[in-house]
Order: structure tokens, then C-alpha cells, then sequence
């Protein structure tokens, strides 16, 4: 098992807090600068299966507008990260998220991959439930 220096583990906080500042902001170009494409998506659809595909940056661009429209400001969001880094140039970050939306609060338990560029970390796969509606479920192979 790899065990991350300290200065590593500040990486990945460091590009986390520009990340939710981005997101704040509602910056979603340079959010989507902070990604690697095609970004693998997994989730689940209704039914209980799982679902699985490739966004393109416009892909994701969509959905995070649909999301996120104008940021994150104003929604008093909190988010507890857990990174778990598989080598020095591999990292799952389980996060605990809570927000509140039209004074209703709401919790997420996702995780994401982050991977070592030239530029340094970058996200290339999100692992959340409950962005699969209308898609098939997961094909075996």
C-alpha cells in the first residue's frame, strides 16, 4: 500500500480548495481546465443498476451548468475529504458533502479520481450516484 508524504496530501488539498473556489465562483470553464477528457462517469439509474460512460468537456459542461447554473455560492456547502492514493500519481478522494438548497439540507457521499499531469492533479473519473437518469444501465462484457 502506498503511504502519501505530507507534502502530497497538501497537494491534493490545495487543488481541492481551488477547485471548490471555482466552483464557487461558478468558473465551469476552468473547472472543466482542472479535468482530463474523455472523464469516465459512474453512477447508477433507476432500477437499481449501475451506469457508466465517457463525458466529453461540452458533455460535462452541460450537466455541471444544469447543476451548478451560477456556483456554489450561497448554499453553505461543507465537504469532508478522504484521498486514498492508490501510487504517487493515483488518488480516490472519498468526500462527505452537505449543502443546503432552498433551506433544504442535502447530503452526497461521492468519490473521484484525480491523476498526476505535467500540470499537476487533474480529475478524469466522478463516482456519484444519481446522474444517470435516462441512461441505459451498465453493459457487461
Amino acid at each position: 500500500m502506498y503511504e502519501p508524504s505530507g507534502e502530497e496530501l497538501k497537494s491534493v488539498e490545495e487543488w481541492f480548495a481551488e477547485y471548490d473556489a471555482l466552483a464557487e465562483q461558478g468558473a465551469l470553464d476552468r473547472l472543466a481546465d482542472l479535468a482530463v477528457f474523455p472523464m469516465n462517469l459512474a453512477t447508477d439509474v433507476p432500477g437499481g443498476h449501475a451506469a457508466v460512460r465517457q463525458w466529453t468537456r461540452e458533455e460535462y459542461l452541460e450537466a455541471m451548468r444544469d447543476a451548478m447554473g451560477g456556483g456554489t455560492a450561497g448554499l453553505d456547502l461543507r465537504s469532508q475529504r478522504t484521498p486514498h492514493f492508490l501510487s504517487p500519481n493515483l488518488v480516490v478522494v472519498e468526500t462527505e458533502a452537505a449543502m443546503t438548497i432552498e433551506g433544504e439540507r442535502q447530503e452526497m457521499h461521492y468519490a473521484d479520481l484525480l491523476v498526476r499531469t505535467e500540470d499537476g492533479w487533474a480529475f478524469q473519473t466522478m463516482i456519484q450516484s444519481g446522474w444517470g437518469h435516462g441512461w441505459p444501465p451498465a453493459q457487461r462484457g
